[in-house]
């Protein structure tokens, strides 16, 4: 899998991330997990790392760290999670769990997850990155009306990375957001990349145009995920599915070219209204 390197540490990740919400939010049944299991196994197979949680995912931390765990597989996963809640006891309270649920006494990424109390919370991070316990301090929030929060915090805290929403329909983040990350050196971070599915119902009964095949692109899942990796200030976009034949599709994105400034504009041509 292509890989993209911190604009600071020049640490590699590979550039197709996983997320949880929703998709890991199941019980302990084993009919319920074996799906996730196979989710993995073909996540791990292509190369990926990046497993992205939240407490605010139900029971999606405690799920993703049992079956890493289990199954070994991804062998060395770079776990990305939050912090969400209010207050500083309730923060180190809710971080504590969060490691123990994803069975690791190191997170490599800790996020407060829309901003929720960060005064208060980046006391925390420090802590635990000077303490050993965090690699990687970062914010995140869902909303398009939050980028202009996100970009000031960026502006005054030294920060590690910023996870936003961004797709080919979706592109507010490229006006003003995306190259503050890229020149104060932050690594970017994708949610939503298929904008909640949305993406898929703006191009249901259209044939895939014959020129993805230029972009190695079998299916217009790689279509979209590609358009965001073609953006020079994104690391990792992180799609969510319990599908494994979603999964094996999702992470052929990380693989052979990637598009050039052209091609994306005929990818968002795809889905514009």
């Amino acid at each position: 899998m292509l890989t993209r390197t911190h604009p600071r540490t020049h640490e590699a990740l590979p550039a197709i991330g996983m997320g949880t919400w929703q998709t890991f939010d199941v019980g302990r049944g084993a009919g319920e997990r074996a799906p996730l299991r196979e989710v993995l196994a073909q996540f791990a197979a292509a190369g990926g790392r990046v497993i992205d949680s939240s407490p605010m995912y139900g029971r999606a931390e405690e799920v993703a760290g049992d079956l890493v765990a289990e199954t070994g597989a991804p062998a060395k996963p770079f776990w990305a999670t939050k912090v969400w809640t209010r207050g500083r006891a309730e923060g180190e309270a809710q971080i504590e769990r969060s490691m123990r649920l994803l069975r690791t006494d190191r997170l490599d990424l800790l996020q407060v997850h829309n901003l929720l109390d960060f005064d208060t919370h980046i006391t925390t991070l420090r802590r635990l990155r000077d303490a050993g316990r965090v690699r990687y301090l970062g914010i995140t929030h869902y909303t398009h009306s939050g980028l202009d929060e996100l970009e000031r915090v960026l502006r005054r805290e030294p920060l590690d990375f910023v996870q936003l929403p961004y797709s080919a329909a979706t592109r507010a983040a490229e006006q003003r957001l995306l190259p503050t990350a890229a020149e104060l050196g932050v690594a970017v971070l994708v949610m939503r990349p298929f904008d909640g599915g949305s993406l898929f119902a703006r191009v249901k009964g259209q044939p895939l145009p014959g020129w993805a095949a230029d972009l190695e692109c079998t299916s217009f899942g790689q279509l979209f995920l590609k358009f965001i990796l073609g953006h020079p200030a994104v690391h990792c976009p992180l799609p969510a599915t319990s599908s494994p034949k979603h999964m094996a599709d999702n992470v052929r994105a990380g693989f052979g070219r990637l598009p050039d400034a052209t091609e994306r504009e005929k990818i968002a041509a795809l889905v514009a209204e």
